[in-house]
């Protein structure tokens, strides 16, 4: 039975949705840390740049803190979960207001050391 440590990163408050972090949370779970950057610098999307900081982040926790080799890194648990919505009103006509909800998420990144 192999000892497997595991490594944690959260970046907070991302200004961005939710769901559009999952899509490529999507892509990357379960592949190596260089072949998740790999995928990531690639891809079309947006939401690309805070998760590819917080993957750093956890590769630097895992070095840093554990002494693990970032090579033998690969992505355990990723998940997106809603932060809370910034609340804006946008003015209309005849003294209304309508609603506008800006959505924040964390992204949580669990990374584990392959034997």
């Amino acid at each position: 039975m192999s000892n497997t440590q595991s490594v944690t990163a959260v970046a907070k408050y991302i200004r961005m949705s939710p769901h559009k972090i999952r899509r490529v949370l999507d892509q990357i779970r379960g592949r190596s840390y260089q072949e998740a950057l790999m995928i990531l610098e690639f891809l079309p999307y947006d939401a690309g740049g805070p998760i590819w900081q917080v993957i750093h982040s956890a590769a630097a926790n895992a070095k840093h803190n554990s002494g693990l080799d970032k090579k033998k890194l690969i992505i355990d648990k990723v998940f997106a979960d809603e932060g809370p919505k910034l609340k804006r009103i946008r003015p209309r006509a005849q003294g209304r207001a309508y609603k506008i909800l800006k959505p924040t998420c964390h992204i949580t990144v669990v990374m584990k050391a392959i034997d």
